[in-house]
């Protein structure tokens, strides 16, 4: 399993030898969203089902749709840090 870290907090994770699947961390209430919109999108296997999604990427999910969720997931673990390290991560 390849595990996606920022910050020592797992964000994105997914098999490393077939990338069938990703799962990423979400807002509970976009993940219902998310799950009631997209055949492709389950609760996370594995992990906490409230708070985690399992991607499955394919003609359901475009590469931006893909992208944008590992982006959402990154900024969740990013928005509990301090704020030194928020500007330390996020620059500009």
């Amino acid at each position: 399993t390849l595990v996606f870290y920022i910050a020592g907090k797992m964000f994105c994770l997914t098999d490393i030898d077939e990338f069938d699947s990703v799962n990423v961390k979400c807002d509970p209430d976009k993940a219902i969203e998310l799950r009631a919109t997209y055949e492709a999108v389950n609760p996370g296997y594995h992990m906490n089902k409230k708070h985690w999604i399992t991607v499955v990427p394919g003609e359901d999910i475009s590469v931006d749709l893909l992208a944008e969720l590992i982006d959402d997931s990154w900024n969740l673990i990013v928005d509990k840090l301090s704020k030194k390290e928020q500007q330390r991560l996020r620059p500009g």
